[in-house]
Formats: structure tokens, sequence, C-alpha cells
């Protein structure tokens, strides 16, 4: 056997190790989420928030949003509603002002992006003294479940800082995209999210539809400027040994692109912040895991490592092609089988069974089963998108993404 095959053996060897352990450990972990029992509020309205809407030319979807919030089931003296038109060139201040929102409009040639709009208006509270005992982050497209203050009120009471609510999809018949990015998430909240709740482990947090402590939020300061600030924040947290919590019954409805193009544009910038914080945090987290013996530590940084679903899909799928087709006289071959076909053919099948059935669990529209047939597909496309971030993540220019479905509450409803 010569160095280079040598070397080869050693690498199947380790992928085979790294995404074996990863595959079982995300199959296990993801049983948690089989059980949900419906949180019971418990605390009358007591917490007052500041509800911060970062928003780029966003006039097309800003006016059902305010409208929404204001029909929250929750005391209108106890929440503002605070929209940053951040660099905005349309009429979205506007629209923000005439459906009743504070609307702060700020210009900068540098420095663009959420984070830094985030970052600045939060000084401008602090500037002004505003009192205010939690922060609640939004974007521009959402539509939110109007009992969601309540279940974050109940959460701040109970003593936790940082909040995750559900992340659902507003839009996700509107295209074989948009329903495949529906079905990713559907699977995230219940398989990811909540049985990492159930466990006590730290929840990912989603860019919206969060909630932080204020005595939290000024201790740390907000430098989650990156181009996955809310990937960022959570992973300092964890690091400060503050473990976001999952609040299922807490819903907020995403737009999602409906073309491929639009999609991969949106899913490339994910990935390139993904990259940089791994970059920052990853190694950390896995050491203090270590030397702590902390699970919800260790669970972060596998989760910076990559978004885990997509490895465990790509590099086990990769394992079995492998182990098909090269020949058992090949000195290759002898390593591979270091876990057995049927490991990985098993891995692929609970994790692809796992999709329709938090479908089933979640009680979805029928039609949403239509798109599972092109599923893999979209699941295809993760790779070059992580491929093409890998080597661009030095990148730090962030892309808007476009949004036009002015979509109601009462249309959700109706679904």
């Amino acid at each position: 056997m010569n160095l280079w095959t040598s070397l080869l053996n050693g690498a199947f060897l380790l992928m085979q190790v790294i995404t074996g352990l990863i595959g079982a450990y995300q199959v296990v972990l993801s049983v948690f989420g089989l059980f949900y029992r419906k949180r019971k509020i418990k605390y009358l309205p007591q917490k007052r928030f500041v509800v911060l809407v970062a928003a780029h030319n966003e006039e097309r979807v800003i006016g059902p949003l305010i409208e929404n919030l204001w029909e929250m089931e929750y005391p209108r003296n106890l929440f503002d509603v605070y929209v940053i038109a951040d660099n905005c060139t349309d009429q979205t201040a506007a629209v923000a002002r005439s459906e009743g929102a504070i609307v702060a409009e700020r210009f900068a040639e540098t420095e663009r992006g959420k984070g830094y709009a985030i970052r600045w208006m939060l000084e401008r509270l602090k500037e002004i003294h505003a009192d205010y005992d939690a922060v609640v982050m939004f974007d521009a497209d959402n539509l939110v479940a109007t009992n969601f203050l309540r279940a974050m009120n109940d959460r701040l009471m109970d003593g936790d800082k940082v909040i995750q609510g559900y992340l659902d999809i507003k839009n996700p018949l509107d295209s074989w995209v948009s329903i495949s990015m529906a079905i990713s998430y559907w699977y995230t909240n219940r398989m990811w999210q909540l049985s990492r709740h159930h466990l006590k482990l730290a929840s990912a947090l989603g860019g919206t539809g969060l909630c932080i402590d204020m005595s939290l939020l000024q201790q740390l300061g907000w430098h989650a400027t990156g181009l996955t600030e809310d990937v960022e924040f959570g992973a300092r947290c964890v690091s400060m040994g503050v473990y976001p919590v999952w609040a299922h019954e807490a819903k907020v409805y995403d737009e999602k692109p409906i073309t491929l193009l639009a999609s991969l544009r949106q899913r490339l910038r994910w990935m390139q912040g993904h990259f940089n914080c791994a970059k920052q945090y990853m190694m950390p987290l896995f050491g203090a895991s270590v030397k702590e013996g902390n699970l919800a530590k260790m669970d972060a940084a596998i989760y910076l490592f990559q978004p885990m679903r997509f490895l465990i899909l790509f590099l086990t799928g990769f394992m079995v092609l492998f182990q098909i087709y090269v020949p058992d006289t090949s000195s290759v071959a002898v390593v591979t089988e270091l876990l057995p076909t049927w490991f990985w053919v098993a891995i692929n099948v609970f994790i692809l069974i796992q999709m329709p059935l938090a479908m089933w669990l979640e009680r979805v529209p029928w039609k949403a089963y239509l798109g599972l047939p092109l599923f893999p597909i979209f699941m295809v496309t993760w790779f070059p998108v992580t491929l093409v971030a890998l080597f661009t993540r030095h990148n730090r220019v962030w892309q808007h993404t476009v949004h036009t479905r002015a979509i109601r509450l009462d249309d959700l409803r109706s679904r």
C-alpha cells in the first residue's frame, strides 16, 4: 500500500467516523421531538417590549406586518413598534408611519445590513433611556401569531433570557422552491428545535421571532453584524453559558423566495455567514464542552460545524455510493467497510422519513405533501451553495432579498 492510498484510506476512515457519529446523534435526538404538550399561559402580561423591525425597501410588505402587530393579544401600553428604515429609497418609512409605527430612518454608506441597523437602533434607545424589559425582533416580510408576546412574557417571567419563536412560512405553496424550504423548516422546528428544547439544549436562533432580555442585551452588547447575525449572537450566548430556549407555541411566518436563483442567493449569504461564525466560535465551544463536560456547548459546536442535516445527507449518501461501486478487491474498500452500507442507508432513510413525519405531526396543509417528490432535488442544490460559500466565506457584503407577498394574517388563518 503506497502513501497516497494510505492517506486516502485515512481520510475516508475519518469521514465515516465523523458522519456516522453525527448521523446517529441526530437520529437519536430527533426522537425527543415526537411528543409535544402545548404550554399553558401562567402569567398575566407584565413585561414591556420594544418590537424592532429592520426594513430595507419593504414598502410592499411592511403594512400587513404592522397591522398584524397591533392585533397582539397583549396590552397596547406594554409594547412599542419601531421600524428601522435602513437606507430605504422607497416609501417604507411613510407606510410604516401611516400604520402607527415609530420610524427611525438610517442612512449609512458603510456598515450596511440588518445587524448594523439593529445595533444602531439599540444605541438610539439607550441614548433616550427607553424603559423596556425585552427586545423582540421581526423581519419586515413577517406575519406573527397574535399570542406571540404573551408567550414571550411567560418565558421571561420563568427566567429565560433568550427565546426563539417557531419559524413557519407564509407562502409555502407558491412554488416548488418555497414548499421545499417550508418542508425544511417544519422538519427543523419539530425534530431539531423541539427535541433540543426537551433535552435542555440550546435552541438555534433564526434571525426573526427572537426575544432577548434587555438586561442581558445591555450586558453583552449587540456585536452581531455579520451576514448571519442570528447564528453569531446565538453562539456568543452559548459560549457565555446562556442557552436560548424554544417557544413552539409562538409562531412567526416568513416569506421565502419562489425562484431557485433567488433562493440560491439567500442561502449563499446564510452559508457564508455560517462559515465565518464557525471559524470564530466552533473550536472554543468544542474545547469548553470537553473541559466542562457540557453537552449543550458540544451540540452548539456540532451545529456550527455545518448545518447538520445537509452534512449528513451529502456525506452519508456519498459513502453509500462509494461502498456500492468500489470493488471488494480495492485496497480502499477495506476501510469503507468500517461502517457497513446498511448503516448509511438506515441513517438516510430515518432522516428522510422524518420529513413527512414532522409534517404530519405539525398538521400542515395536505397540499404541502405534493412537494415531497421534488424535495430531494432541492436538497442537492445545497451542495453547490455550501461549496461556493466555503470559498467566498470572507465576503461580508449584505445582499437584500426582495419581498413582494403582501399576505395578511387572516389569509393564513383561512388556509
